[in-house]
């Protein structure tokens, strides 16, 4: 699906921002780094009836409010349901992941398992957490909407971390309702700010204390000052290193790649190291952008049950891990090409004019009689279609074709995850700015 855009550029104006995007280094139409997010502004725990909210304002005007409800609910057995086979592909058919059944958890309960709140890794299903996503102007079945809830929602059940604290014991569990409202139109692809917000208020999100033992009904404490955060805060002290730092919820980061070619990313002699990659692009870039890349990260804390000698080498690091990666049809394919000059039958001395002009029995007959878009194919500048002759010639648009090279792809996730190798990765810097946003209550 073609990431929503309404920004009518001509093809001179096209052409101008791919020449500066794939430039090196690129020129940004609002002069950031490759690796540079907007400014944005970010606030959390703005809503007092909700267990947490966020709100992300983009320097663009693009704005979102994400709001998190919680509920007890009593956990259904596999086996009774008429659905078992489709509850063990989970929502968005991922497979069982760590989602058990109940009927496990009774014969790990008999096998002197402790019932635990440390104990219940792997006990989440994908059904225990709903996203609803509000775009104003679309409804809720449209494709926008539908596709950006399936990608939050991918993100948050691959971590598998927040399934997995929704469990309280083996007949009820939290479910927890994730409602998105974006209060402007989306001028760009709204992905990485609705996944920030969402990020945001699941940290600073609160669940009752619980009171009952065991296997009893739930029972919470009335004091919200007791409550505990969903995702617990890391330790103040980092003198504690026995005990791993807690995960943070997963974040998604769009990418788009501009070749530096002015055919696209389609074309054969194309090399990885052709291509322009960017961070959070801005409306302008996706209209010259020859793919767009959705990256979800999430954050693998050390197992506590790893040997010393390998949590020793490890020192204890958490490290970035790949979730999930949607590739999104960029809508520069929805763009109208240029016409170069010796194209343009309007254009004096153009190569179409005298062609025709120049007979069946010569030269030019052979290029007159060929069909327009054979003419347009080899002449087109640089691209899938251009020659070794041709090549460079045209300085107009063309559409990107084809898909993204694997190069490409790889240099996209290793700038997410491990960086240049002078600074850290981008996820690192994203998920460092979020923790700082609040205090005290909230983060």
């Amino acid at each position: 699906m073609a990431p929503y855009t309404n920004l009518p550029l001509s093809p001179a104006e096209l052409s101008y921002l791919h020449t500066s995007l794939a430039q090196s280094p690129p020129i940004r139409p609002d002069g950031r780094s490759p690796t540079q997010f907007r400014p944005l502004i970010a606030e959390s725990d703005i809503l007092p009836s909700a267990n947490g909210s966020a709100r992300i304002c983009f320097a663009d005007g693009t704005e979102a409010i994400v709001g998190v409800k919680a509920e007890v609910e009593k956990t259904r057995s596999n086996a009774s349901s008429s659905g078992a086979e489709e509850h063990s592909q989970g929502v968005l058919g991922l497979g069982k992941g760590s989602a058990r059944d109940v009927e496990d958890e009774d014969s790990r309960m008999e096998d002197g398992s402790d019932g635990s709140r440390e104990g219940k890794g792997g006990k989440g299903r994908d059904e225990w957490v709903e996203v609803a996503i509000d775009v104003p102007g679309m409804r809720d079945d449209d494709a926008l909407p539908v596709f950006l809830s399936a990608m939050l929602t991918e993100a948050l059940l691959a971590d598998g971390g927040l399934k997995d604290r929704l469990w309280i014991n083996r007949r009820f569990h939290w479910r927890l309702y994730i409602d998105i409202l974006l209060l402007s139109q989306p001028l760009s692809y709204p992905l990485p700010l609705l996944s920030l917000t969402v990020h945001l208020a699941l940290l600073s999100t609160r669940l009752p204390a619980l009171v009952s033992e065991r296997d009893e009904d739930p029972l919470f404490n009335d004091d919200w000052e007791a409550s505990t955060f969903l995702y617990p805060k890391p330790p103040s002290s980092p003198s504690n290193t026995s005990t791993p730092a807690p995960s943070p919820p997963p974040i998604t980061l769009l990418v788009v790649s501009v070749s530096r070619t002015a055919g696209g990313a389609g074309g054969e002699a194309a090399e990885a190291g052709d291509a322009t990659i960017l961070f959070d692009p801005s409306r302008e870039e996706l209209a010259v952008a020859d793919a767009v890349v959705a990256i979800s990260l999430g954050v693998l804390s050390p197992s506590s049950s790893s040997s010393s000698a390998a949590a020793a080498s490890s020192a204890q690091e958490p490290r970035l891990s790949l979730l999930a990666l949607r590739t999104i049809d960029p809508p520069s394919r929805l763009t109208a090409a240029g016409v170069p000059d010796r194209l343009n039958s309007t254009t004096p001395g153009s190569g179409t004019t005298s062609a025709t002009n120049g007979g069946v029995g010569g030269a030019g007959g052979e290029v007159g009689g060929q069909d327009g878009a054979a003419v347009r194919e080899k002449v087109r500048g640089g691209g899938s279609g251009g020659d070794g002759k041709d090549g460079g010639k045209d300085s107009v648009w063309y559409p990107p074709r084809g898909g993204l090279k694997r190069g490409s792809l790889a240099r996209m996730v290793r700038l997410c995850v491990d960086g240049d190798g002078i600074t850290k990765g981008v996820g690192w810097e994203v998920l460092e700015g979020l923790a700082g946003v609040g205090g005290g209550e909230g983060r």
